[in-house]
């Protein structure tokens, strides 16, 4: 007898059904009750030895980041750390490739520091779906909404990256671009690059512009060098804009650099806007036009969360914190 066959039994998911067994709060009454009842019945015995190595747990709180040259999750690892400082927990930092899978090193690491909970900083939502269940405490992944993943012990705090993409692409619409090009991250490995894609193709579609992805986006990694070598590749094509939205400010630094290598002034020959809101594009030259994502309200609300699931057992929850478009130096009005 196997916490699988009392899992299948009782209709609960593996990871709940050993958050009862092992008497975690974070277990609702009614799960608890049916599931120890079902255990019972079927004579089934806790491996106390097991039950004694899983309830060994540090006083840690683990980061998994996911995407090495991501500067958006940089900043946001400072802010979660001063915020961690106040509490009695020690915080362990976790930085893997963006293409890696992020739960299966999370599963991991479990294993190896046994943290009592868990901030996801990016994710695919596959991975969890597949990976996840094995996973009994609390977790709350950032920039990603999970809300439809339905663990109990999943939250996570976003922005709406569709809207975000959707908004971008509007705006240089209505500085009055039509040819515009879009650097973006590979959609099969980020649903936070996947989502903007969306939002900037939904923008596209509204007005009826034509927009390839072949010929009109790249996707490359969330870094300044695949910006620069990502438009590189756009103006080596031939491909003509007055217009470039890049789906990450780190992204967009990289691309004003190829801009002014290859003879084109921003914005006078083309604008360019980015996404994230780092304080870096603040004090370029031109400043750069971005959609900003609040990273100390991200920051707050997800250790929050993660505390209240650690600390009290909480129900799962899922935000969107909103965004803002900043208008700077680095796009200019279209003259009919």
């Amino acid at each position: 007898m196997t916490i699988k066959d009392l899992a299948a039994k009782t209709g609960y998911a593996v990871g709940t059904v050993s958050r009862a067994l092992n008497n975690h709060p974070n277990v609702s009454e009614k799960a608890r009750t049916a599931i120890l009842q079902a255990a019972q019945e079927m004579d089934f015995e806790i491996n106390v030895n097991a039950k004694q190595l899983k309830q060994t747990h540090s006083n840690t709180v683990l980061v998994v980041v996911k995407g090495i040259g991501n500067e958006l999750f940089g900043e946001m690892v400072e802010s979660i750390q001063h915020l961690i400082a106040q509490t009695h927990y020690q915080l362990v930092v976790d930085y893997m490739d963006e293409d890696a899978n992020e739960v299966a090193r999370a599963v991991q690491l479990c294993r190896e520091k046994k943290p009592l909970g868990i901030l996801f900083l990016g994710g695919i939502n596959d991975h969890f779906r597949r990976d996840f269940a094995s996973i009994d405490i609390p977790c709350v992944v950032v920039t990603n909404d999970a809300s439809t993943l339905s663990f109990e012990n999943l939250s996570s705090v976003t922005t709406d990256d569709r809207e975000a993409g959707r908004c971008a692409i509007e705006m240089l619409i209505a500085l009055g671009h039509q040819k515009i090009a879009v650097i973006g991250g590979d959609r099969d490995v980020s649903d936070t690059s996947r989502l903007r894609f969306e939002g900037c193709v939904k923008a596209f579609a509204a007005h009826g512009i034509p927009f390839d992805p072949r010929r009109d986006y790249q996707g490359v990694r969330f870094s300044y060098q695949d910006g620069y070598r990502a438009t590189k590749a756009l103006l080596d094509s031939g491909r003509e804009f007055t217009a470039l939205f890049a789906s990450a400010d780190v992204m967009a630094i990289g691309a004003i650099r190829a801009l002014r290598e290859s003879g084109k002034r921003v914005p006078e020959d083309v604008s360019v806007m980015g996404m994230d809101g780092l304080p870096i594009g603040d004090y370029l030259v031109p400043q750069l036009t971005t959609v900003a994502q609040s990273v100390s309200s991200m920051a707050q609300r997800s250790v929050e969360i993660l505390m209240d699931g650690i600390e009290n057992g909480a129900q799962c929850r899922h935000e969107t914190i909103p965004f803002r478009i900043y208008r700077r130096e680095s796009v200019r009005e279209l003259q009919e």
